[in-house]
C-alpha cells in the first residue's frame, strides 16, 4: 500500500487555546478534519507542534479546527 503526501486545504487551521492566556493560541495549517502534514511544516514550526501536543490539558487546551483568517489588504 502506498501513502500519497498531501498537502493541507487552505483555509484551516488546527488550534490550541491557551488556558491561562485569553486570546493567545497556537495554529498549524491542516485540513478540514484536522490533520496536519508534518511533512509540509518547517522544522521550527514541526517542532513547535511536537511541543504544543505534549502539553494539551496543561497549558493548551484540546485542540479545534478552525477556518484559517484572512487578512485583507
Amino acid at each position: 500500500m502506498s501513502t500519497m503526501l498531501q498537502s493541507p486545504a487552505a483555509g484551516y487551521q488546527l488550534r490550541f487555546r491557551s488556558l491561562f492566556h485569553p486570546g493567545r493560541c497556537y495554529a498549524f495549517p491542516c485540513d478540514s478534519g484536522g490533520r496536519v502534514y508534518l511533512d509540509t511544516l518547517g522544522e521550527k514550526l514541526r517542532n513547535s507542534y511536537f511541543f504544543v501536543r505534549t502539553v494539551v490539558g496543561r497549558d493548551v487546551a484540546s485542540p479545534e479546527v478552525c477556518r484559517a483568517e484572512t487578512q485583507a489588504d
